[in-house]
């Protein structure tokens, strides 16, 4: 018997069981995977907080970036580099980041000149810059082998359970039926990802959710290359809430309607991260469907290869690997928690933030959960 049940082991499954399991209970983590393989592994490993939108998945981040900074020495996992550069290419660009910095979350971000960019990233092209701003706030993981450490890490330090390659059929605690027979918990929390259909599928369809498909590469820079920070670019300041809802913004958004209308088209933006071994992980795109097609046009790829070209100076670069991911997408907000009962939580993250914010949502379904238990158990009494 079991307190927590968590059906997915992806980092939002996995930030729950870390939460619970500090709390005392005795957790299970089922997955229909032999290994977590959705977008916890396709993406960045780049906790970001600056840009998230304010107040709420700002603060999040801030928080799940201190848990990460907890669990990464526990664990053992490589923090390959802190910090975020984000290369303002045009004069619109950096009066928005001027904006930026004078709001709360430009808490402990600074603005920078071409040349003092440069210093601090040093591929940086300065030729076409209008100035940067600098977040200390970033962490940079590498998440295909991050998630994989992170539950090993509880099973071994925390006592966590994991059922592997168990597909979950039903959720009615204290039953959890699966594909390898019934697992009992007093409490269940379901973290489907993207699978909107087989759990809950009509309190999910209740909420209008897509599911976004993204394209990723990896890229060999040529010798030499080091980055030491993640590397954002005018782009991702009109996708980013944090900054796209100031008003400051607008005539950024005015302006790349006109220069860059595919790449707005086709969701593009510019994240760059270095790996241990100097590639450099790099995309990424947005595409909307209830079932997005398996297809990458190499179009898409060229967009965001063409901004990397822009902002960095890549000596012999080529792709070695490409990829996509795909995540829940909400258009009205950035994660949900849903209670189907009070034993159950429903619990997706829809903006592709889940590195970024979901140790602090844990905290939250946490907290929450076993409070309103508590209150329950006291008034039967």
């Amino acid at each position: 018997m079991y307190d927590v049940a968590i059906v997915g082991a992806g980092i939002v499954g996995l930030a729950h069981a870390l939460i619970a399991a500090r709390a005392g209970k005795r957790v299970i983590v089922i997955d229909r995977d032999s290994r977590a393989n959705g977008a916890s592994v396709r993406n960045f490993g780049f906790v970001t907080v600056t840009g998230q939108q304010y107040p709420e998945c700002w603060r999040r981040a801030r928080r799940s970036a201190q848990i990460w900074d907890e669990v990464a020495k526990s664990a053992k996992i490589e923090v390959v580099h802190r910090g975020l550069l984000l290369a303002a290419r045009r004069p619109e660009a950096m009066r928005l980041l001027e904006a930026f910095v004078e709001h709360p979350m430009g808490a402990d971000c600074s603005l920078m000149t071409p040349r003092a960019a440069q210093e601090q990233v040093r591929p940086l092209r300065t030729d076409k810059l209008a100035g940067a701003l600098w977040s200390p706030h970033e962490r940079r993981v590498e998440s295909r082998t991050a998630v994989r450490q992170l539950a090993r890490w509880l099973a071994e330090a925390h006592g966590v359970a994991f059922r592997w390659s168990t597909a979950v059929l039903s959720v009615a605690p204290p039953a959890v039926e699966t594909t390898a027979g019934t697992i009992e918990a007093d409490t269940c929390i379901v973290c489907p990802g993207d699978d909107l259909v087989s759990l809950f599928a009509e309190r999910l369809a209740g909420y209008g959710l897509t599911r976004c498909k993204l394209h990723m590469l990896r890229v060999a820079p040529g010798s030499g290359f080091k980055l030491g920070a993640g590397v954002m670019s005018d782009l991702s300041l009109v996708r980013y809430l944090g900054y796209a809802e100031l008003p400051e913004a607008t005539a950024l958004k005015a302006r790349l309607a006109r220069e860059q209308a595919d790449a707005l088209i086709n969701g593009v933006h510019l994240i760059v991260v270095q790996s241990a071994d100097g590639t450099l992980v790099v995309g990424d795109s947005h595409h909307y469907d209830d079932t997005p097609d398996p297809f990458a046009p190499s179009a898409v790829d060229a967009l965001i290869l063409e901004e990397l070209s822009e902002v960095l100076t890549l000596t012999a670069p080529h792709v070695t690997e490409r990829w996509s991911g795909t995540y829940a997408s909400a258009h009205d907000r950035l994660a949900l928690i849903d209670r189907p009962d009070d034993a159950t939580r429903l619990v997706a993250i829809t903006s592709g933030t889940g590195a970024s914010t979901a140790f602090a949502i844990a905290e939250e379904v946490i907290g929450e959960l076993f409070e309103s238990q508590a209150t329950v158990r006291e008034f039967v009494q």
